[in-house]
């Protein structure tokens, strides 16, 4: 695989090997790959690691067939990959209600087999929403940037805005909820908020209030599994419609939406900023509000 990027105008002057570590991000075990077998070129000229690259240079770099693990994903219908933003590197897609992010074996057809069958290649997986949830999901189209993204959803800078409609009222108008999540140790299915848990921080601002429900406006500062869901719930305002949280109108869809996502492209810094349509989520809010 070759890759040829140009820096964009606004990129600090650094070291080729700062702007591989420190600015892509690309793992270790590439970077050692790239430096051993001279495959790190500015400019069409071989480079030398510690040589300064400047904006607008053309860096490119070469990894061997057996550089990277080979993925194979069984294609699906590629009319149900509704795609949002596409480049080189990544595409959003929109999710519907229902469906898997992926699939839990190699027979299993869900988005990401969408997704390849309507690209005509492999895609990988990012990040994932429950198959309850709709709304904007990223994958990789290459394992460059694979890693580069993972460790941006690490650190919090890729960012996601969702919607919810719950029940009853928060009487602030925007509050954080920091609570530990934990495994519930008699429904492995479930999450539940536990000082003994990992970090979690949801930041909820209500949108619009109802006669007995409201839409809130959820951006997570963390990606625990079931994060709203089990952040709401734990204040009494669990997602109407939700299957594990929530008793209530079961036959309902759970109305949370990945509305929205937004962050800063590791190899252009271009400003990505992707909203996900939902006609299923507005109808019912309609209703049900």
């Amino acid at each position: 695989m070759k890759f040829s990027l140009i820096l964009p105008k606004n990129i600090k002057k650094q070291s080729v090997s700062h702007l591989l570590e420190q600015t892509w991000l690309i793992p270790r075990k590439q970077r050692h790959l790239l430096r051993t077998k001279k495959h790190v070129f500015r400019n069409g000229c071989l480079v030398n690691w510690e040589e300064y690259v400047e904006p607008q240079d053309e860096i490119t770099l070469i990894f061997d067939v057996g550089d990277f693990k080979l993925l194979e994903v069984q294609e699906g219908n590629p009319q149900l990959a509704h795609i949002l933003y596409e480049d080189e590197h990544l595409v959003i897609v929109n999710k519907p209600e229902g469906m898997k992010t992926h699939g839990n074996t190699s027979e299993e057809i869900a988005l990401q087999n969408h997704v390849a069958a309507r690209l005509k290649h492999p895609v990988h997986v990012v990040h994932r929403l429950d198959t309850e949830t709709s709304g904007a999901v990223l994958f990789a189209k290459n394992q460059l940037i694979l890693p580069i993204l993972g460790k941006m959803f690490e650190e919090n800078k890729i960012h996601r805005s969702y919607l919810a409609l719950i029940q009853g009222y928060f009487n602030e108008k925007s509050l954080i909820l920091n609570k530990n999540i934990g495994r519930n140790r008699h429904n492995r299915k479930k999450y539940i908020t536990s000082e003994n848990g990992k970090r979690a921080i949801t930041h909820v601002t209500v949108l619009e209030k109802g006669r007995r429900n409201s839409l809130v406006s959820c951006t997570l500062d963390t990606g625990r599994t079931h994060q709203i869901r089990v952040h709401l719930s734990s204040e009494g305002h669990p997602i109407i419609g939700d299957p594990l949280y929530n008793l209530a109108l079961k036959n309902q869809r759970m109305m949370l939406h990945a509305e929205k996502i937004y962050f800063t492209h590791p190899f252009t810094e271009e400003s990505i900023e992707v909203i996900a349509p939902s006609q299923t989520f507005y109808h019912d809010k309609k209703s049900l509000l």
